[in-house]
């Protein structure tokens, strides 16, 4: 299953904060570990907005790079989110990575007076809005006409630095996206965890190590000859350090149903063990997989932080 290995690096998802300082202390603090990318969601609920804390967290820091993950396509039209992006590329310097996701939350669409369609006309819609926003970033004057969307003789300013464009993050777990993903980005990121009934049921199913060989069985070959330029990464829903580690995921495998203890212990979305342990197990991931860019959330900032130590850049 062994694909292509890229160097490990490592970014953290970071949703909040109660001030300025507190958000850009946030920021120094992820650069000061070495972690590569901050990371900001993008959802209607009691979190900063994406676009402002990027940018802020861009001002407060100098080598870190900064990234959506992700921005909901519905909540934006293409053209205004390619402007957006090339201008906040310029003014970071060339250090945004743009992550863009097909939305799954019904209750936001709900709340925004938006319509809910379907899984695939979700992705459909985000497939052109890839087209029309690479396009853009390109400096293409943009003349488009698709299911959804519709532009006429657009050209955006100013241009990003990063060329052709800044760096296109898309990944989920559903076939379609992940297809979409191998296809148009520049990193295919592997959530493992599908969202029914409108976003309120996760399925982690996928977790099982026959599925993770199944979705990148499915991404080389969508990929075709640009393969080896994928980046492949993997979210980290929990990383727990302990000497114990089979009764550690014993208390998981208690919570997530779907999946037995070696599922947790060898799913690429949960990192068990001493920091020894952890760094063997990446460096399997990345050699099974071709795993090597791994994102975590907040609560795990500190916690990581060793194994980015003794990985981060090899």
């Amino acid at each position: 299953m062994r694909t292509f290995e890229k160097p490990f690096r490592f970014g953290v998802n970071v949703r909040d904060a109660t001030s300025r300082v507190a958000w850009q202390d946030k920021a120094r603090k992820a650069e000061a570990l070495g972690y590569s990318v901050l990371l900001v969601p993008d959802h209607l609920a009691a979190m900063l907005a994406t676009v402002p804390a990027v940018m802020s967290a861009a001002d407060a820091t100098r080598t870190l790079r900064i990234g959506t993950n992700v921005l909901n396509n519905d909540l934006r039209h293409p053209v205004l989110l390619a402007r957006e992006a090339a201008t906040m590329d310029l003014l970071t310097d060339g250090r945004l990575e743009l992550g863009l996701g097909a939305g799954y939350m019904k209750v936001e669409y709900d709340q925004a007076g938006l319509r809910f369609d379907r899984g695939g006309v979700r992705v459909e819609r985000l497939a052109e809005s890839v087209a029309i926003v690479k396009g853009l970033l390109r400096g293409d004057e943009v003349d488009f006409a698709g299911a959804y969307y519709r532009v006429a003789a657009h050209r955006i300013h100013p241009r990003p630095l990063q060329r052709p464009h800044p760096p296109i993050i898309i990944g989920g777990n559903g076939l379609r996206l992940l297809t979409l993903a191998a296809k148009e980005a520049d990193t295919v990121n592997l959530t493992g965890i599908t969202f029914t009934k409108g976003g309120t049921s996760p399925d982690m199913s996928a977790w099982r190590v026959a599925d993770v060989d199944e979705r990148m069985r499915l991404v080389r070959e969508a990929a075709g000859p640009r393969v080896h330029r994928l980046e492949v990464s993997a979210q980290i829903q929990r990383v727990i350090v302990t000497d114990r580690r089979r009764e550690a995921a014993a208390e998981l495998a208690s919570q997530w149903k779907q999946l037995s203890v070696e599922d947790v212990l060898e799913a690429p979305y949960v990192l068990i063990g001493t920091v020894d342990e952890m760094v063997e197990a990446l460096h399997a991931r990345r050699q099974r997989w071709g795993l090597s860019y791994f994102v975590t959330f907040e609560p795990y900032l500190e916690t990581l932080a060793p194994v980015v130590a003794r990985l981060a850049g090899k």
